[in-house]
């Protein structure tokens, strides 16, 4: 048996100040990677308050694009080496989280160019903290960043693994959340859920964890149909995710996420929302009984049901056949994604997944 998971995870509310004098030692500066939400839904602001009751003092990116890529991640090496910086925090959902994770490698790398990201080698980062505001990327409890790279037309996961020392996760950052988003970071923890259960790395503490994960996960997915959503379950859908980052941690994701990539970088789909297209076909490719627990945890009688579930949440999938085609194709030479899938994979197999004749 095996599970490791080194960073320091707080998930209550108000956790980034109660906390404060505990993770702002990380250092005397910090780089604070983020986007604009952070400013209105009052994560900035704790996190910049604690940082001033310590008198420690930080500098503000808050200009991470969708899906952050390569250059953008060097242009924000040079600030952070130009100011100083000697801890990282990644504010949002996946795009700033990620980015901060590498952000910190390259400025403990700064004799190295971008080709560093993508070779496999010294894991050495300054030191990370995560503040989610997404249900969706798990990326507080995870050690994987993933960046878009326009050389190869698609998105990848760095060979650096790199985990936030304190990951400090608090639902009421989620209250007033677009429903859209909502609902796309609530679909891609799901996936991250079904595909850490179905995993050839899978053990019995990340089955713990997912077991556990979808109970939670399911127990607030009505909300996600068009109810109002309470801070209260803002707190549980921010909980499963984290939990589903965990998971993922220790079994690294499978085949939804290898062909959503192609369908983000192609047509600029939100990430958990290219990953949910494929979560019932992935799901139905598994053997029945492990199909029947996870539909069962998840809290759907049958495939027919979940399919319909997840159809009324995102609609008809918006990738057509020479998309699908390319995304295949791809997936097809990708040996990490199709090692972590327990069975034999073809590409009648992934057309199939993507509901499409081969």
């Amino acid at each position: 048996m095996y599970f490791y998971l080194p960073t320091r995870i707080y998930s209550e509310r108000d956790c980034v100040r109660k906390h404060g004098a505990e993770w702002t030692a990380l250092g005397k500066k910090a780089l604070i990677v983020t986007g604009k939400s952070s400013a209105s839904n009052g994560s900035l602001e704790d996190v910049t308050e604690a940082l001033k009751e310590q008198g420690v003092s930080y500098y503000i990116f808050d200009e991470t694009e969708p899906n952050p890529s390569v250059e953008m991640v060097m242009k924000v090496r040079e600030t952070g080496l130009k100011e100083q910086v000697d801890f990282v925090i990644g504010i949002g959902g996946g795009s700033p989280m990620d980015a901060a994770k590498a952000v910190a490698l390259m400025i403990a790398h700064k004799d190295k160019d971008a080709d560093f990201l993508y070779q496999k080698g010294d894991d050495t980062a300054l030191p990370v903290v995560e503040v989610p505001t997404t249900c969706g990327t798990g990326s507080e409890a995870t050690p994987y960043a993933i960046l878009t790279r326009h050389d190869v037309h698609t998105k990848a996961s760095l060979p650096h693994k790199i985990y936030p020392v304190y990951a400090l996760a608090d639902g009421k950052y989620l209250v007033g959340t677009r429903r859209d988003i909502l609902v796309n970071t609530a679909v891609d923890a799901l996936g991250h859920f079904i595909e850490s259960y179905i995993n050839t790395n899978a053990t019995e503490f990340s089955h713990m964890l997912c077991e556990y994960g979808m109970g939670i996960w399911s127990s607030a997915k009505n909300v996600l149909i068009g109810a109002d959503v309470t801070a209260e379950e803002c707190d549980t859908l921010l909980l499963a995710s984290t939990l589903a980052g965990m998971a993922i941690a220790h079994t690294g994701t499978a085949l939804p996420h290898g062909l959503s990539y192609y369908l983000t970088y192609e047509k600029g789909i939100p990430h958990g929302k290219a990953v949910g297209y494929f979560l019932p076909g992935y799901l139905a490719s598994a053997g029945p009984l492990i199909r029947k627990k996870v539909l069962t945890l998840t809290g759907f009688p049958d495939i027919q049901y979940f399919t319909a579930f997840i159809h009324r949440l995102l609609g008809p999938m918006e990738a057509d056949e020479e998309l699908v085609t390319k995304a295949v194709r791809g997936l097809m030479s990708n040996a990490d994604k199709l090692k972590n899938v327990p069975y034999p994979v073809t590409e009648a197999m992934l057309y199939q997944i993507c509901g499409m004749a081969y």
